[in-house]
Order: C-alpha cells, then sequence, then structure tokens
C-alpha cells in the first residue's frame, strides 16, 4: 500500500450473516493507546480481542504518526479482520480501535469503526464511539446543511459526530476546541475515542452511562471500555474517566478537561450482562456483584431443588451465588461450543430446527433425575429459555425451576444496547397482573422467579439514584431519541401508565 500523507481506508466486506440471536447485545467496545515507541496497532489489537463480547460484527483500527492515519476496518470478529501483515503495516505512536455491534444502522462495512474525515484544518480525525445518542436528529440537519452527510444513506450518529467534529476543525480552532463545541451539544450514552494522528482524545457522557477507564503502559497510556483489556496489555489501572470529561493524551501526559457537569447514571446491566466478569466498574468487582446477585436471589426466591446449574457462561457467577445463598450443590450441567457465535455460514433448515443446541448440550448423566435450579442473567424474548427447559426435561430432568438474575426486561433501550422493541419482550406478550407466572408458562419452567431491582441494585453497590434501571423501571434519565420509531411507542406507553390506562 502506497500513501501519500493522505489517510486510507482499506475495504474488504465479508457476508455477515447475524441471524437469529435472542440475547441482548452491547453495541461497541472502544480502545486507545498513546505509546511511543511501541507497536500500538498490536496493542491496540489485543486491547479489542478483550474486548470482543462488546461487539462481533465489526473491528477496526487507526494508526497515526503524526503525518497521517490510516485506518483498517471489516466486518466480522478481531481475529478474522486483522492477521500479522496488517498490523504489521500499521505504524504509528497513536491508535485507537473499536470492536461493533449494531444498535442502528445494519451491518454495513461502511458503518464498522472507527470513523475518519478530513478535517478543515487539513489534517485528519478518526473517531470510535460506544453507546447511542437520542438528538442524532438535529446533528445530522446540522452536517447536511454543511455538506457533510447525505441524509439519504442513513449515516450512524458515529459518522455524524466525527463529521462535525472535523468540520469544527479548522486552521484557527484546535481539535480541542472543536470537541469544546461539539461534546456539550450531544445528548444521549456516548464513550468516544478519537485521534488526530498526534494526540489521544478521549470523553465520556456527563451521565457516565457506558463505562470507561484509563491505565497506565510502561512507555504510555491506554483508554478502554473495560479494565480487562488493560489487563491484557499490561497497563495498569489508574482510574476511570470521569462522566462529562474530556483527556487530552500526548508527550506531556494526561490532560483532564471537564465539558460539561456530571450526574452519573451507569447502566446496571454492565453488572448483570454486559461486562466481563473480570472487569471493575466504579470500584466494583464484577463477578462479585454477579455471585451476590445470585446470593440475594436465593433469598428472595427459594427452590427445592437438587442442584443449582448455570445456563454458560453468563449464568454462571450467579449460579455460584444462588447455590451458596441456598446450600444446594451447585453443578455443570450444560456444556457450551466455545466456537459458536457470529457465523459466516446460514445453518440449514434441519440445523436451524435444533436451535440452542448449536451452543449448549445438557449432561445427561448430571441431570437425569434431578430437581434442577437453573440460573440465566435475563429473559428477553424467552425463546433461548423455553429451548432450554424442554432440552433438559428431554434429557431427563425431574423438574426445572428457572432463576433470573436480573429483574423482567419490560423496555427496550436507547443508550446503546440492543434489546428488542417492546412488544416483542417475553414480560409484555403476557398478563401484566401476573407476568411471572405468564413467562413460566411460557418458558414451560415449573417454577420462575427474578431478583427484584432493589436485590440488584443493592448488589452493585450503588445507588438506585446513581444507575440507569431503564429496561427494567421504564426511567429513561437521558430522555428518549429523536429519530426512533420505538421511542414513540414507549412514550405512548407513559402517557398510558400516568393516566392510569396500564
Amino acid at each position: 500500500m502506497a500513501h501519500s500523507g493522505v489517510s486510507d481506508e482499506v475495504v474488504a466486506p465479508n457476508n455477515l450473516d447475524v441471524h437469529g440471536e435472542t440475547e441482548p447485545h452491547e453495541e461497541c467496545g472502544v480502545f486507545g493507546v498513546y505509546a511511543p515507541g511501541e507497536d500500538t496497532a498490536k496493542l491496540a489489537y489485543y486491547g479489542l480481542y478483550a474486548l470482543q463480547h462488546r461487539g462481533q460484527e465489526a473491528a477496526g483500527i487507526g494508526v497515526g504518526d503524526g503525518q497521517q492515519i490510516l485506518v483498517f476496518k471489516d466486518l466480522g470478529l478481531v481475529s478474522q479482520v486483522f492477521d500479522e501483515p496488517v498490523l504489521s503495516s500499521l505504524h504509528g505512536h497513536v491508535a485507537i480501535g473499536h470492536t461493533r455491534y449494531s444498535t442502528a444502522g445494519g451491518v454495513r462495512w461502511e458503518h464498522a469503526q472507527p470513523m475518519f474525515r478530513t478535517a478543515r484544518s487539513g489534517g485528519d480525525v478518526a473517531l470510535g464511539h460506544n453507546g447511542n445518542l437520542i438528538n442524532q436528529g438535529e446533528l445530522r440537519e446540522e452536517a447536511a446543511a454543511y455538506g457533510l452527510i447525505d441524509p439519504a444513506t442513513d449515516p450512524t450518529d458515529s459518522d455524524v459526530m466525527c463529521a462535525l467534529l472535523a468540520y469544527y476543525h479548522d486552521e484557527d480552532t484546535s481539535l480541542v476546541e472543536a470537541a469544546d463545541h461539539l461534546l456539550p451539544r450531544l445528548r444521549g450514552a456516548f464513550c468516544l475515542t478519537f485521534t488526530d494522528g498526534e494526540k489521544l482524545y478521549a470523553a465520556r457522557d456527563s451521565h457516565g452511562v457506558r463505562p470507561l477507564c484509563l491505565g497506565r503502559l510502561e512507555r504510555g497510556w491506554v483508554v478502554a471500555s473495560e479494565t480487562c483489556a488493560l489487563d491484557i496489555v499490561g497497563a495498569t489501572f489508574v482510574r476511570e474517566v470521569e462522566p462529562g470529561e474530556l483527556l487530552i493524551i500526548d508527550d506531556d501526559g494526561v490532560q483532564s478537561h471537564r465539558f460539561a457537569r456530571s450526574q452519573h447514571r451507569g447502566c446496571v446491566f454492565e453488572y448483570v450482562y454486559l461486562a466481563r466478569p473480570d472487569s471493575t466498574i466504579r470500584g466494583r468487582a464484577v463477578n462479585a456483584t454477579r455471585v451476590e446477585i445470585g446470593r440475594r436471589l436465593a433469598e428472595e426466591a427459594p427452590a427445592d431443588g437438587d442442584l443449582v446449574i448455570p445456563v454458560p457462561s453468563s449464568g454462571t457467577p450467579a449460579a455460584v451465588g444462588y447455590a451458596q445463598g441456598s446450600n444446594i450443590p451447585f453443578g455443570e450441567g450444560l456444556t457450551k461450543n466455545a466456537y459458536v457465535g457470529r457465523t459466516f455460514i446460514q445453518p440449514s433448515q434441519t440445523i436451524r430446527q435444533l436451535g440452542i443446541r448449536l451452543k449448549l448440550n445438557p449432561l445427561r448423566e448430571v441431570i437425569t433425575g434431578k430437581r434442577l435450579v437453573v440460573v440465566d442473567d435475563s429473559i428477553v424474548r424467552g425463546n433461548t429459555q423455553r429451548a432450554l427447559v424442554k432440552m433438559l426435561r428431554d434429557a431427563g430432568a425431574a423438574e426445572v425451576h428457572v432463576r433470573i438474575a436480573s429483574p423482567p426486561v419490560k423496555w427496550p433501550c436507547f443508550y446503546g444496547i440492543d434489546f428488542a422493541s417492546v412488544d416483542e419482550l417475553v414480560a409484555n406478550e403476557v398478563d401484566p397482573g401476573d407476568v411471572v407466572e405468564g413467562v413460566r408458562v411460557s418458558i414451560g419452567a415449573d417454577s420462575l422467579a427474578y431478583v427484584s431491582v432493589e436485590g440488584m441494585v443493592a448488589a452493585s453497590r450503588q445507588q438506585r439514584s446513581e444507575l440507569c434501571c431503564a429496561c427494567f423501571d421504564g426511567h429513561y434519565p437521558l430522555g428518549l431519541p429523536d429519530l426512533d420509531r420505538h421511542a414513540v411507542e414507549v412514550r405512548g406507553l407513559q402517557e398510558s401508565m400516568a393516566s392510569g390506562g396500564l
């Protein structure tokens, strides 16, 4: 590849199949590294590898050497997008990385990140975003008025942000000044890493909905969505990026710039499901939180069982806690195929009918004749649990008692999680007078119970006022988006509830 000071985007799209997924998914993971003298592309690669759980549809890395930014991105897993020759071609002292799962924009190469734009100053800007904006309509209008985007192409909020940031950055306006103009106007959830090829920048929305942390390398600095990514690249955790804070990282170290007053509203679902168990959020280990949720679930919803088994692997910590709290033995009753995730191959009709067996298969000698207490992290559409209960009964389970380590999911997320729409959530398909019994019948379990909101929040050791629990309680602390058809449905439900119609 030849370069003449002009940044390139390398294209190699794949036909990625993402059909059939029923679990909730985080939108993205972001990573950034400033480390002169280090192989920043490989550091970014391993950082993204640690954040793969936050997005499996696309991955990308942008590297700057002070003269230009080279962005390489594609659809697929991190290990599918990058190989040794690609990484060896990416040279520079600063890099940002991104792994994506779409909540908007679909699965298209042009929506993979980092985004790239040429600034009016003549320089370059690359940006990675985790979250979801709720005022992208007005931002799109502004970007379209400047001729930066074509609204007919359905640009993502990430692309619009990058376009506006580059537009504001002219010869008289530094990138920090451009960010200071843009960031306070962004409404919704966002964690950003961006670069001009010289410095590394990181910003977090004023509510801190999504996690973002800062780490120290021997010869540089790292920012990442989760602390597990710091561990993988050998960085020492320094602190979390504060809500409403912009970091500027260069040879002089880390400068902090406050662009908005903060009011913490971290996503409680990060503790329940999204974050890796070996990460830490606001000083609280995610794994410890999930084990504690399981203990509280055992106190709130005891079951007569012979064996507690998890739905691997996200249900394992809560199952351990449930076993501890109930004094019922813990066992592995299901085996998981570690290699089933995003697939490029469309399954045949025969294989598709097997459904959950692509991922999970029962250990018959463990569960036959047993009264099972099955612990999972959440129920969204109910398809997985329905198939799982049937599979366990077919394998010889005497009884199947399902316990869920989060409250019923009744509301969609507009801040960066790909939940189903309101009418697709199984908790909304049953009698609202007895949701638990309705879902129990729907999935075919002998009994069903969820942990309470209060128990879940207490396990996180945060205050309810410091957390966003919108998917459970319908209270959206950042407001609803201006360009989402599901938001219209939610507003109608909220108005009906306020008037006593529901």
